[in-house]
């Protein structure tokens, strides 16, 4: 017979199963710690089974308990959802709107259209996540995600808003050094700043690009930022938005007529959404916003 379980045992269990203890966990759910601890007794009552074993190490999670985890973790992210479509209801501007974008979009060019977007509107609640995973939106990991591949999943609302350009870059300092590359073959030469495993918009690249590979690389990093800085430091060559460059002097574009990476970038949401002002504000903003900045307008 399935048992009408409380969700705040399933809460406290995943909670100790982040934090390690349940002196963490009480604090991470701001509850008391003797709370927690009922909790995770009343669950392994409900459920016939131990959930955890002491150790000198903490609490050691079950295998039971580690086969519940990506359901609580279900769960969790259910009353997140629950919670944004109860805001972002009624009237008015408000409520929470939960985007994703890219690490460098996100910080490099989202800000100042998300601070704009805030002064139209104080009562939104504005959640960024950095992440160049593409986010599920029809399992609502996002409301909104700016994204650099044409989105192929139905029910989603899109906008392209222009191209973005990609090529080589290097600190002046860098080719003052090592030299600049006149043709593709040259690069084998240099140090070369890239990925440690492909994402999408690097397995659409082709031609050329393929003199830019994995196993070329001196400097491996899948933080787009981290990149950026190791190029901005004269580190070596790397990949870099055009539009971004041209905002530091010292950044030099190396081969540009040979390698470089158009990236059709959209605007995405779930069309159930369309009736949230909240989302359709912050939609609109970033439409706005990025149409300004492929078109090299955005201050």
């Amino acid at each position: 017979m399935i048992k009408n379980i409380a969700w705040e045992y399933y809460r406290s269990l995943l909670a100790v199963l982040m934090h390690g203890s349940l002196s963490a966990a009480a604090r991470a759910l701001d509850i008391t710690q003797p709370t927690v601890g009922r909790h995770i007794a009343a669950l392994e009552q409900e459920l016939g089974v131990a959930l955890f074993t002491r150790s000198q190490q903490g609490l050691l999670p079950t295998e039971v308990a580690l086969a519940l985890q990506p359901h609580a973790q279900a769960m969790a992210h259910t009353a997140s959802l629950m919670a944004r479509a109860a805001g972002n209801a009624g009237d008015g501007v408000a409520g929470v709107v939960r985007i994703s974008a890219s690490e460098v979009v996100g910080v490099e060019v989202l800000p100042p259209i998300l601070a704009r977007l805030r002064e139209r509107h104080p009562a939104l609640v504005v959640e960024l996540v950095l992440s160049n995973r593409v986010q599920d939106l029809l399992l609502r990991e996002a409301d909104i995600a700016v994204r650099m591949v044409p989105p192929r999943q139905e029910r989603l609302v899109m906008r392209k808003v222009g191209v973005i350009d990609v090529g080589l870059f290097a600190h002046r300092d860098y080719l003052a050094r090592h030299g600049e590359p006149h043709e593709v073959a040259d690069l084998a030469s240099h140090a070369l700043i890239g990925y440690d495993v492909p994402g999408p918009v690097v397995r659409s690249a082709s031609g050329a690009w393929q003199a830019y590979a994995r196993e070329r690389f001196s400097l491996c990093c899948d933080s787009d930022l981290a990149q950026m800085a190791l190029i901005r430091a004269g580190a070596g060559i790397g990949g870099c938005q055009v539009l971004l460059a041209a905002r530091d002097s010292a950044l030099q574009r190396v081969l540009p007529q040979a390698l470089t990476l158009p990236l059709e970038t959209w605007v995405t949401m779930h069309e159930d959404l369309r009736s949230s002002l909240g989302c359709r504000e912050a939609f609109d903003a970033l439409v706005e916003g990025l149409q300004s900045y492929t078109a090299g307008t955005l201050t």
